[in-house]
């Protein structure tokens, strides 16, 4: 009998390289986000200015995804990726030493938000084309649920750390041990061997190059279908994470702590959807796995901004960690198999844009969360996602 995907992926040293690069990552990712908005909300006392920072996050994804997909098939990706991580490590020591002084600002915090995003943004044609390249199409699905199930890990560990280093030490602690987690991931990507580069007179320009990807997503009804489902799921659902410390703080009367340990059980039930999707899933079931997920997330973002009590509250986003797991792992896997691989970078940078429109539902989260309070608001957002998937319909229904 041969061996599982998963235990060949292990074994593969490059594999295992960038799992970690992206483990350290996902951690400080979780940690830095929670300890930004229980620091700016504490700040300001504005749900607004919580969701801006989020939002922050996000918009390079919009503004650039295109270009740095487009631009990642004119380099050696392992240069790539060293940058990438290098700039996040900045950021968190330029943050963590400011706090020290107490000299940080939300502008500031804003800054490090917005120059983290543009990382992120070139994380999909960088890091997730180079697992693609490692697993092959035939591990693709395996491979993408144990990036998503560490990404959720860590969203276990990375918000409780963060809501008791905030408690205990303040934002430099939590900022500072971002900065020394990175050190590991460089070690990682500088142990990955170089990719060839495709030379310039072979590969069409930037623009010529977001073009062409545009022109295959409009053939492609499978892409059209995944990305929209896409462009959904970070206008109505993703933007409620920016109002877990809203909601824990206010409604559900929790310290940094208490926020920190409802923050992970997002994680918690995302952890367990990706490893049960690793573990179980069969190429038939993607197109059931993508959809019901992010169906399961609409549903119960509305019923946690509901919830009377934290251990409901807890219960829903368990559950919609659930179903975000499935939408996570189909989403690049799904766009991965229905595109040539000499296009796959740029497609995944369009599909970075798609993920970087998401600032368009933070803002309206945040307005609305302004005008009616963040449970309603939040509530509001998650039924608006169901009946646009409802219309939409007919575009996802190929895919």
């Amino acid at each position: 009998m041969s061996d599982p995907a998963w235990r060949t992926l292990f074994r593969d040293r490059d594999f295992l390289r960038l799992w970690i690069a992206g483990l350290c990552t996902f951690v400080v990712r979780w940690l830095e986000t929670l300890a930004v908005g229980v620091f700016a909300y504490n700040a300001t006392g504005s749900a607004f200015v919580v969701a801006m920072l989020t939002m922050l996050r996000l918009l390079p994804m919009g503004l650039f995804g295109a270009f740095l997909g487009a631009a990642a098939e004119r380099m050696d990706r392992r240069l790539a990726l060293l940058l990438i991580v290098l700039s996040q490590a900045a950021t968190s020591a330029t943050i963590a030493l400011l706090a020290v002084f107490d000299a940080v600002q939300v502008w500031h915090l804003a800054c490090a938000a917005f120059m983290n995003g543009i990382a992120w943004a070139a994380d999909n044609p960088v890091r997730r084309a180079m697992i693609g390249q490692v697993a092959g199409a035939a591990r693709m699905g395996t491979a993408m649920s144990i990036d998503v199930a560490t990404s959720n890990g860590s969203r276990v560990f990375g918000p409780t750390l963060g809501g008791v280093l905030l408690a205990a030490v303040g934002l430099d602690g939590a900022f500072a041990l971002g900065a020394m987690l990175y050190v590991p991931a460089i070690v990682a990507v500088l142990r990955l061997p170089r990719a060839p580069v495709q030379q310039v007179a072979l590969v069409p320009s930037v623009l010529a190059s977001i073009a062409e990807g545009l022109a295959l997503v409009r053939r492609e009804p499978r892409l059209v279908g995944a990305l929209l489902v896409t462009l959904l799921f970070n206008l109505f659902g993703w933007p409620f994470t920016s109002m877990v410390p809203v909601i824990g703080q206010d409604q559900l009367a929790l310290g940094p702590r208490g926020i920190g340990v409802l923050a992970s059980m997002d994680g918690v039930g995302a952890f367990l959807g990706a490893v049960t999707v690793a573990l179980f899933a069969r190429p038939g079931q993607y197109r059931a796995i993508y959809v019901g997920g992010i169906t399961l997330y609409f549903t119960m973002l509305a019923a946690f901004a509901m919830a009377p009590d934290p251990i409901t509250a807890g219960i829903a986003l368990v559950l919609t960690g659930v179903g975000g797991a499935g939408f996570a792992i189909m989403q690049p896997t799904l766009v991965f198999l229905a595109t040539p691989p000499e296009m796959r970078s740029r497609v995944l940078g369009l599909l970075s844009v798609c993920i970087g429109l998401g600032p368009i539902g933070f803002l309206a989260l945040g307005v609305l969360a302004e005008a009616m309070g963040a449970p309603a608001a939040t509530a509001a957002m998650g039924l608006a996602g169901l009946v646009a998937m409802a219309m939409t319909y007919r575009f996802w229904r190929r895919i």
